[in-house]
Formats: C-alpha cells, structure tokens, sequence
C-alpha cells in the first residue's frame, strides 16, 4: 500500500540553503492481516470483557484438571485450603483475633451511623466474612461493615423514611438495598463489566470520601457532646445549626469523657502509624476503650443519667431476614437506588483495598471474581440481618501487619463474632454512645488524605477542581447527589478530550529524523514548504467537523507567518496520524472535506502512519487514492524528505 520503497536525499534542512546529503529509504504503508468480520467482533469482545483471558488455564489439561481448576477458579479457598497448614493456621488465628477485636467495636458503631439498630453490625460482621473466605480471591481483605457506605445508606434511606417513627420499615429498606447492592455487584462480576465502576475516578473517590468523612465527623458530635435532639440532615450548615442551637443539651460528663477517650485513640493511631510494628496498640485500642468506659460506665450509674448507653443487645445468630425484603411499594424505587449507589462504594473501596496489599505481596486478585464474592456476600447476608459489607482499609491494614497468610483469618474473625453474639452481648449494656463516636470520628479522620488532594493540584488542576466538585457537593448538599456532581463533572472531562481533542504542530530536530512539539523542544524547527500536525486523539463523529476546523486554522495561522516573514510558500499539510487509535465514518468523510478544500488553496494533503484499523477503513473508503502516489507515507521524515527530493527534481523551490 503506498508507494514503493526507494532511496531519496535527505532535504529538510530549515536553516542552509544546501540539502544534507542523507540518503533516506521510503517504506511503504501496509495494510493489517485481512481478518473476516466475524474474527474482528471476537478479537473485540475478547478485549473489552476477557482481558486477563480466564479460560487460558485450561487449555491442554485433562477433564480431571478441569475440574480442579473450576473449583478453584469459582471457590478460591480450594486453592489456598490444599496447602494449608499449621503454621499459616497460626498465623491466621493471630490476625483474625486481632482484627475482631477492631470489628467489634467498629461494627457496633456503623450501624449506628446508618441508623441501625447496633446487633445488626455484628451481625454483619459475622455471616459475610465467612462466605468472603471461601469466595474472595484476596489473601489480607477483611470484611465488614464501612463507614461511607454505611453514611451513604443512612443518609439517603432516612431523608424518606425516619428510622426511629418507622423503625421496621426503615429496617426492611435497608436489607432490601443490601441485596440489590449485592445483585449489582454480582451483575457487574458476572457480566465482566466492573470497567463500570471506573467511573468514580481517583480525584472523584478522594473528594467524596474526605466530603463524607467531614459528615460523618459532623454527626458524632451527637454522641460525644450528649445532644439529644439532633437534626436527621447530614449537610454541614444544617448539623452546625443543630449542634449550637441545642447547647443547652451538651453534657459536661459525656464531654469529658468522650474527648479523653478520643484523644486515647488518636494517640494510639498516632503510635501505630509511626511505627508500623506497633500496629496491634492501635487494633486493641477500641475494644479496650470499650471495655473501660463501659465498667465507668456502669460504677457512675446511679451518680449521674447524664451518659447514654447502649442499652439491651439481644444474643443469639443473625435471625434470617428474607422475609423482610421489600420487593413492592413506594419505596422501591428508593431501596433500588441505595442499594446501586452503595454497591458502587463498597465494590470500589472493596477491590481498591484488596488490590493494594495483593500488591504489597505481589500476588494478583481477580476483579470480576471480587465483584461476584463481594456481590454473593451482600446478597446472603441481607437474608441474614446484615447490611452493606465490603473489604474495610483500617481492618484490612491490621489484618496485614498482624500477618495473615490466607482468607481464614476472616473465618476466626466470624468465629469471635459468633461467641460474643452466642455469650457476651449483655456485657455491652453500659456500652456509652460517646466511645462508638470516638472510634467512628478516629476512623474516619484517616480517610481525609490532604496530600492526594495537593498532589492533585500540582500534577492537573482539573483533577483537583473535580475532586473539590466532590467535596464540597457532599458537604453542603447532599451525599449522593455530590457523588453525582463529581461523576458528571468526570464525564465532562472526557467528553471535552474526545469532542475538543488536542493537536500539536511538529518541527525537526536538527540533524535528525525526530520531529516533535514546536512549543515543547525549543531546537525543534519548521521545515520550509510544510506544515506539520499531529492529532491526539481517535477521529470520531463528535470531534470530526472540530478538527477539520482547527487544521484550517493551523493552515491560515502559517501563511499568514509565512507572509510576515516573507517565507517560502506553504506546499504541503503533513498530518502524523500516530496517535489516531481508531476513525469512524463521520472522520473519514471530514478528511475527505479536508483534502477537498486544501487543494483549493493548492495545498496538499499527506496522511503519516496510521494505525492498522485506520488503514484499513481509509483503504475500503477510496481515500488512499484520492491522496494521490505520493499522499501517505510511514514516518514524517519520509514524508518530508521524499516529498523535497520530488520538488527539486522538478525545479521547485524547497527552500
């Protein structure tokens, strides 16, 4: 395709009248391998949803390793469950203990932020970790309850339903959302499509997490200054509002204590993050605050009433709860909703967190096999009382650095779960609000990660006002809808690349073959008689006319430099389609415009290394031919020179 291939002189030289003397070969632009539409569409659809090509394992193994393989794909612990032994039992006995002595009391504090009933967080963290175990694909992920997508739950399902007026409708909605989150995810999985939930990109997660970090710290102020009549809202002015107009209400003791035991925890957090080694001061930290402030609790009982308490916790497993699903009514629509937009959260944060300490130990989590566990976990559990759960970061972080080897530190986390649900749970009658506001508001505080939001500011400001779309969104409006606002904004980012993409003009590198930015390589140069552009970006219907515009633009912009400077005449329009990944139609029609109106103005047009799929349409579009022998060539200095050597053989001035 092309022409053929020859040797030319080298004539490109911008800066002495005497071309160099550098012998050039020309090669010609080849199409791709012909391939049926059939084999495109395959080789497509492989790519989009089967990047990691699952089924590559199986290929050449006998029916019996097939099998074997199956099982272990669908039930990771059969992988991990072969090899196990004492040691690594020890191990995980150590990290489970030491994360269930996080869970606990973590548990028993998100539920209350998204205005459950306490129980319900353990029994949240009982069910799901046992079935993450034989599911997940991640050695360190530790499951359970998490603050955003407990906040997010609360937040949304109580601005329809209050959940202390209607507590069992409330109650409903909220396994309700648990299993459509859980069917979502598992949707997601199963289909191969978590490319989905890269939506929430990283300035977006930053934002909103730090947003909703803010909120949740807001609303601890009703546990740790004694409020009682709080307000139901979560934006800033509204609880700031609530928090002062109630002074009255504020008690000295819960005061007290609550700051003390805030200021215990963040100190232990402090001493763990220092020294990464001491990791198990601040895992302990909020059980053992647990325990103190429940026995003060309990010996100033009948000094003062002004502490609240827990109260009455029933024990016993997670009663089953399918028949509390709410399938029809007026607020299915809002349960459906919650539960996506929940899913989304938890699946994200779920998959970031095992992937990051997959990484640490330099082992590969599956996505779509965390989607389907993740998706599974919540669907079983809101048949068993449990809401939301996903891979928590704090509790994940510990169960790391406390050791764990494999997925069974989450079934002795369970399994402790299981024996303060069977035996200890009156002893968390005394337990005072003002410590689970403590271990909420020492969690949360980690999740406001400033130096990502600086980063941000320094690398691309886009990012940064996105991420502050974000923040402030959540803040002052609401939380899903400043999720929304930093998604939208996100989506503008790309339709602004897509629809306005960038193009640069290219001089040469004196004494090279390299021709790159004019703007970014100061020894860069133009070349007399062209002007040389690259595009950016994929040409589709949506930017076509767009660049169309903006060539002629470069191309007015040059002669009217040419004639400034009393230059050579502009010849030749030279367009390094490099990083032009894919055309459609509407482009191709738009170069054929383009080509049209130049030669109007006796220019020409020359098209420089397009891609394989690219050829391949402007080959069946006829375009190639209409550019003429000399129209497309692999690289611009080819191009530049074949095209100098061919006006100076016919007497035209180059230079």
């Amino acid at each position: 395709m092309g022409h053929g291939t020859n040797r030319v002189e080298d004539m490109t030289s911008p800066n002495t009248a005497t071309a160099r003397e550098t012998i050039v070969e020309i090669h010609s632009v080849c199409l791709p391998p012909k391939k049926t539409t059939f084999q495109k569409l395959k080789k497509r659809f492989a790519d989009v949803f089967f990047p990691d090509d699952p089924l590559e394992r199986f290929r050449n193994q006998t029916w019996r390793n097939k099998v074997i393989l199956g099982l272990q794909s669908l039930f990771p612990i059969f992988t991990w469950g072969s090899q196990y032994d004492l040691k690594l039992f020890r191990s995980d006995v150590i990290s489970g203990l030491t994360i269930a002595s996080l869970a606990i009391p973590q548990g028993i504090s998100y539920a209350k932020l998204a205005n459950l009933p306490p129980i319900v967080g353990l029994y949240s963290s009982f069910g799901p970790p046992l079935i993450y175990s034989v599911l997940g694909s991640s050695k360190h992920l530790a499951v359970g309850p998490v603050s955003i997508a407990s906040l997010v739950m609360g937040s949304m399902l109580s601005e329809s339903v209050s959940p202390t007026q209607d507590p069992v409708l409330y109650l409903k909605l909220a396994f309700t959302s648990t299993f459509f989150a859980g069917l979502f995810q598992a949707s997601l999985g199963l289909l191969r499509l978590g490319f989905l939930i890269d939506f929430l990109s990283k300035p977006t997660l930053v934002g909103f997490t730090a947003g909703a970090a803010v909120i949740v710290s807001l609303q601890q102020l009703k546990g740790l200054l004694g409020i009682v009549h709080f307000t139901g809202k979560m934006q800033f002015i509204p609880v700031m509002s609530s928090v002062f107009n109630h002074r009255s209400e504020w008690s000295w003791e819960t005061i007290v204590m609550g700051v003390g035991f805030l200021i215990i925890l963040l100190t232990t957090r402090h001493i763990s993050m220092r020294k990464p080694k001491l990791f198990w001061i601040s895992a302990a930290s909020p059980l053992a605050s647990v325990v103190i402030s429940t026995l003060l609790v309990f010996l100033i009982r009948n000094k003062t009433h002004a502490i609240s308490f827990i109260g009455h916790l029933p024990k016993g497993l997670n009663p089953p709860s399918s028949n509390m699903l709410y399938f029809s009514g007026t607020h299915l629509a809002l349960a459906i909703k919650t539960g996506i937009i929940t899913g989304v959260l938890s699946l994200t944060e779920g998959i970031a967190v095992g992937r990051t300490f997959a990484s640490l130990k330099n082992y590969q989590v599956n996505g779509n096999k965390e989607m389907m566990a993740i998706g599974f976990m919540n669907m079983v559990g809101s048949c068993t009382s449990c809401y939301v759960t996903t891979g928590s970061f704090s509790r994940s972080a510990v169960n790391y650095n406390a050791g764990a080897k494999t997925a069974a530190s989450n079934i002795v986390l369970a399994s402790t779960v299981l024996v303060t649900l069977l035996f200890l749970m009156p002893l968390f009658y005394y337990t005072p609000n003002l410590i689970l506001a403590a271990i909420i508001l020492t969690a949360v505080i980690g999740l406001i990660d400033y130096q990502a939001a600086y980063k941000l500011y320094k690398v691309d400001k886009f990012d940064f006002f996105t991420c502050m779309c974000a923040f402030f969104g959540v803040l002052l409006v609401s939380v899903p809808l400043g999720l929304a606002i930093a998604v939208v904004v996100s989506v503008i980012k790309i339709l602004l690349h897509v629809t306005r993409p960038n193009t640069l003009e290219f001089g040469n590198i004196q004494g090279t073959q390299i021709y790159q930015s004019l703007k970014r390589y100061r020894e860069a140069s133009r070349i007399h008689g062209f002007l040389i552009l690259a595009v950016e970006s994929p040409i589709y219907f949506v930017n076509s006319t767009y660049l169309q515009e903006r060539i002629l633009r470069w191309t007015r912009e040059e002669e009217s430099r040419i004639k400034e400077n009393n230059g050579s005449t502009l010849k030749c329009i030279v367009l390094d389609m490099t990083a032009v990944s894919s055309i459609d139609t509407s482009g191709i029609e738009a170069l054929f415009e383009l080509r049209r109106r130049l030669e109007k103005q006796s220019l020409q047009l020359v098209l420089v290394n397009p891609v394989g799929s690219v050829m391949e349409k402007l080959h069946k579009s006829k375009i190639i031919e209409s550019l003429g022998l000399r129209g497309l060539y692999l690289t611009v200095g080819e191009a530049v020179a074949d095209l100098s050597s061919t006006w100076k053989a016919h007497g035209q001035p180059c230079i």
